[in-house]
């Protein structure tokens, strides 16, 4: 008797014994140590009285959570034990690896099995007896793939779904996240960038977070550089905003003393705020750390100046229970709607959610990429230049005051300023020592100081004397060499805080004109000028973050932060309109109907809209006073003489366009004395000739100045239906504030109503969509930042600033100074304006007379069409000479025909006829195009067409374009494609004929024998 057999008869004789004494017992046998599919498993069972037994499996994940499968039941009758062998059918999900049919699942922590034997009872069933045994689950990839039973097509399937969920591999989660993983200049001003964090998807991490909001355990960690001490009461540096637009845990701001103030909340309504026992110093690179560990919180500062660093701490301890759940609300790095931001930069901002990690002074090491950047030897070296102008000044001020001169040491520049020459002195001061490229500036602080009878000169005043000089040579330049020499005098007019100069170093270390490409160093530059609240700058960096360019990391948050600010400073130049601003054209340089529309004072176009004006008709009147207004189609801007205009054409005219004009530049006193009065009398009679903009322009008279909301919100409302975007925006801040009659503030509607006004083309209204878009409405609205720096994008390229540059850029093309031209329209291309992008490309492919190294223009021409294409309504023709770039180029030796198809195809689907073209020609080639494009052009039936088939529909669409110019060339191709077509009939016609006289010919010879002999016999 083998050892198994002696164990059964063991147990079934104290069941036996169990059942005499009446006691109630369940055993599991032969449990497997592992989680097994298909064990068999034996139980022993028994019972007093009619019982249930059952089996159970529980399993425990790794989130903390239990669940509990039935996995079999049968019925127990009193009597002598019972042995049952049941098949152990675990959930799949746990014995398998998951293959698409079969599910994945959480990582099981353990698995447990029970066999009980239950009673009924009315109120609950009552266990008698239990057994337990614990099962060891297999990791994922030592479990084996379950053999479905399937068809064979489905097992195909199968295989390769196996292949695919074999490569298994863990979800992405940022327990570590870089809020911010580049620099970020702040202006000191209402602008930051926004943050939201998401729940993780891991339950495990998750279930760790919700514990740890009444308990948290993180850290925060911020690189930040200060230029100047906050000038408010309070400075934004990192905080946190609720749903209910509170500060909450946790809240970083930075004193007018320098110390830093943190407020972490508890539980409403308890929250605690300090302040650092150290402040924060001045142009140094200093990395705030923020530890919570429950109750304590750490702060602490390194700081690094040269080779040496300094840390220090302060540590306080919370009366109450931290508060903190980072997915509610949203971050914000810098200024924002409720504190303005610090003056200077930001590093890398890093947040560790669920833990610490191990810090010591030396982990306080500047990151590579700022080390690069070397922003505080820029600032060293400016400081120093700027010492070194001081003392030159004062030293020529003093020469202007003790009427005196020394020829030793200053040159012919005299000459410019000082009639008589007094005697040479012998020996030179020590400030009159100059560095050679340091001469011109020394020369014209002279000058400077001579001119103003030795009154000091301001560093920013020269620093702008120098910025026009080198904007002077420049314009004299006829090809690009002269960069190399002009830049120095650039980069010192930028130490001198002229932040025009440091932006056109940027642009020209950025595209390379003239002087060696330094991405880095353009950065540098960019962030100087952005930081001083340059537009154009800002624009620049938008742009850079946007696109993602030179190895800036793609971030809409980041973009966004740079693009409200101009967009914010946008709408204040429009309301203060200025002689260095211009209305935003975008005039295409291939465009001859645009560019022949171009005029001046002087010009003949402008000469007969006055004469028009002065015969009585309207349109011309508005023309002459938007041109002078605005600076449209090349007029320098004159506001005194639109507004003369404005007065003639609602005066003598009695036109309703020019009344509202008028009305408008009366209500806000640009160009003409203030008054009210007379504005709201030309608005109404706008209004009563049924002028739309003059219902909103008056409804908002009521409102700020009648305080009337009730008329207001009518007129509003009747200028809302007729489709005025004005209309439906001030409706939002209605909404917004709580103006609105009879309702309360309610976000969510004026939210609509900025939208509808956005999509009207509204600026104001785009502003106020972004920030929804970039914050969210809780329960309303979703966030969605990469449409919010879309529209704010759109905002901002409609500066007065950025218009005064491309007009410039403009002038100097029809003057044919083609140098000066591609200067300017490169400072606007790096801005991202996509018309400049475009004429930058199409002045490098020109290249007249030859101002440009030939390499240097080529990849001019393909950088910045390629640029082109990537806006968002790229220029037609931009598509057209990409796709012959693809076409004409060399890749991996072969021509790129995919590529330039693609090109051709989206210039065609924008109903150009050169793309329609460019695809027959292709196609002529012998180049099949792809299915994908043909379903692209609606013409997917002709994929397995013959080819002469394809060529002609494309040929017939290129000739049934709107543009007549292509009729007769796309005729003449179809008509190529008709005479090949009847060529090859021809032909094969030809070759069918004599094939079938080749084989009738016997035959018919045979035929006509016959018919003769019978002929003949019949004769006989």
């Amino acid at each position: 008797m083998d050892f198994q057999t002696t164990c059964k008869y063991i147990c079934q004789f104290f069941f036996s014994v169990q059942v005499v004494w009446g006691l109630d017992e369940v055993r599991l046998l032969n449990p497997p140590e592992e989680a097994l599919p298909d064990h068999l498993l034996e139980i022993f069972y028994s019972c007093d009285e009619r019982a249930t037994v059952q089996l159970d499996c529980i399993v425990s994940f790794e989130t903390g959570k239990m669940s509990t499968f039935l996995l079999r039941q049968w019925s127990c009758v009193p009597g002598d034990p019972g042995i049952r062998t049941v098949k152990l059918n675990l959930p799949d999900w746990l014995v398998y690896q998951p293959d698409g049919i079969v599910p994945d699942s959480h990582w099981v922590l353990s698995c447990i099995l029970r066999a009980s034997v239950k009673y009924s009872d009315d109120a609950k069933r009552l266990v008698a007896a239990q057994d337990v045994e614990s099962l060891q689950p297999k990791s994922v990839f030592s479990r084996p793939f379950k053999q479905h039973q399937l068809c064979p097509s489905w097992s195909k399937q199968m295989l390769q779904l196996t292949q695919k969920f074999s490569q298994r591999r863990c979800p992405f989660e940022q327990e570590t996240v870089h809020l911010l993983s580049t620099i970020y200049a702040s202006t000191g001003e209402s602008f930051g960038i926004t943050k939201t964090l998401e729940p993780y998807r891991n339950e495990l991490l998750e279930e760790l977070r919700l514990r740890s909001t009444s308990f948290p355990w993180c850290m925060l960690s911020i690189w930040i550089f200060l230029t100047r001490r906050c000038q408010e009461r309070m400075c934004g540096v990192f905080y946190h905003i609720d749903s209910h637009n509170n500060y909450v845990t946790p809240t970083v701001l930075l004193t007018n003393s320098g110390q830093l103030h943190i407020q972490i909340n508890g539980e409403s309504p308890k929250s605690s705020a300090f302040l650092s026992s150290f402040t924060v110093p001045v142009n140094k690179w200093c990395q705030l750390s923020l530890e919570l560990q429950g109750r304590t919180v750490t702060v602490s500062m390194g700081c690094l100046e040269k080779d040496k660093r300094t840390v220090k701490f302060t540590e306080y301890m919370l009366r109450h229970t931290a508060a903190f759940d980072d997915t509610e609300g949203y971050f914000v790095i810098g200024g924002g709607k409720y504190v303005k931001g610090v003056e200077g930069f930001f590093g890398p901002v890093v947040y560790y959610r669920n833990k610490i990690p191990p810090y010591s002074t030396s982990d306080v090491v500047l990151p590579d990429f700022m080390k690069s950047l070397n922003l505080t030897g820029w600032i060293h070296t400016c400081d120093e230049f700027r010492l070194d102008t001081v003392d030159k000044i004062n030293g020529f001020s003093l020469q202007v005051k003790q009427d005196s001169e020394s020829e030793v040491c200053f040159d012919a520049v005299h000459k410019w300023v000082v009639k008589e020459k007094l005697p040479p002195i012998s020996e030179c001061e020590l400030w009159e020592e100059i560095v050679p490229h340091r001469r011109k500036a020394a020369e014209l602080a002279k000058l400077l100081v001579f001119k103003y009878g030795g009154k000091p000169v301001s560093l920013s005043a020269l620093g702008r004397a120098l910025y026009s000089l080198s904007l002077h040579k420049l314009s004299r330049a006829s090809s690009a060499a002269v960069v190399s020499r002009i830049l120095p005098l650039l980069l010192q007019a930028g130490c001198l805080a002229d932040n025009h100069a440091l932006h056109v170093s940027s642009v020209l270390y950025s595209t390379g004109l003239g002087v060696q490409k330094q991405t880095t160093k353009a950065w540098l530059l960019a962030l100087l000028a952005a930081q001083k609240d340059n537009r154009l700058a800002l624009l620049h960096l938008g742009n850079l973050h946007l696109q993602g360019l030179h190895g800036l990391p793609s971030d809409p948050d980041l973009a966004y932060a740079y693009y409200a600010n101009i967009a914010k400073q946008t709408l204040l130049d429009r309301d203060n309109p200025t002689g260095q601003q211009a209305f935003v054209e975008a005039v295409y340089l291939n465009n001859e109907e645009m560019l022949n529309l171009q005029t001046s004072k002087d010009h003949h176009i402008f000469q007969w809209l006055k004469l028009q004006a002065h015969r009585g008709a309207a349109e011309a009147e508005q023309a002459i006073a938007r041109m002078l207004f605005w600076g449209q189609q090349g007029v320098s801007p004159n506001i005194q003489e639109a507004v003369r205009h404005y007065r003639r054409g609602a005066v003598l005219l009695e036109d309703p366009a020019s009344m509202y004009d008028y009305g408008i530049v009366l209500l806000q006193g640009h160009g003409v004395e203030k008054d009210v009065p007379k504005a709201v009398t030309f608005l109404k009679k706008a209004m009563e000739q049924g002028f739309v903009p003059a219902f909103s322009a008056l409804a908002w008279y009521y409102e700020q100045f009648k305080q009337d909301y009730e008329q207001a919100v009518q007129l509003w409302e009747k200028a809302d239906l007729l489709e005025s975007a004005d209309a439906a925006f001030n409706l939002g801040v209605m909404y917004s504030q709580g103006l609105y009659p009879g309702k309360p503030a309610n976000q969510y509607m004026a939210y609509k109503y900025y939208l509808k006004s956005a999509n009207r083309g509204h600026i104001k209204g785009a502003i106020h969509l972004a920030e929804t878009w970039t914050t969210g409405l809780p329960g309303y609205v979703k966030r969605h930042p990469s449409d919010a720096v879309l529209w704010v994008k759109w905002a901002a390229e409609q500066n007065g600033y950025l218009g005064s540059i491309l007009q410039t850029a403009l002038d100097s093309y029809l003057k044919s100074n083609m140098f000066y031209s591609l200067l300017f329209y490169m400072v606007a291309a790096e801005a991202g304006y996509a018309p400049a992008q475009f004429n930058v490309a199409y002045i490098c492919e020109q290249n007249m007379e030859r101002f440009l190294n030939t390499s240097y223009a080529a990849h001019c021409m393909w950088r910045y069409y390629n640029l082109t294409i990537r806006s968002e309504n790229p220029e037609k023709h931009a598509l057209i000479r990409m796709g012959d770039l693809f076409y004409a180029r060399e890749v991996g030796g072969h021509k790129d025909f995919f590529s330039a198809a693609q090109m051709y195809t989206l210039a065609a689907l924008r109903n150009n006829p050169q793309g329609w073209y460019n695809l027959g020609l292709l196609a002529e080639e012998g180049y099949r195009l792809p299915l994908s494009i043909l379903i692209e052009l609606g013409l997917s039936e002709l994929y397995m067409a013959d080819n002469i088939v394809l060529i002609d529909a494309l040929y017939r669409r290129c000739r049934d374009s709107d543009n007549t110019d292509s009729y007769l060339p796309c005729s003449l191709a179809l008509f190529s494609v008709f005479l090949q077509s009847f060529q090859k009939e021809y032909h094969t016609a030809i070759k069918l004929s004599i094939t079938v006289a080749m084989v009738t010919a016997p035959t018919m010879l045979l035929v006509v024998l016959g018919v003769l002999r019978r002929r003949i016999l019949s004769i006989n």
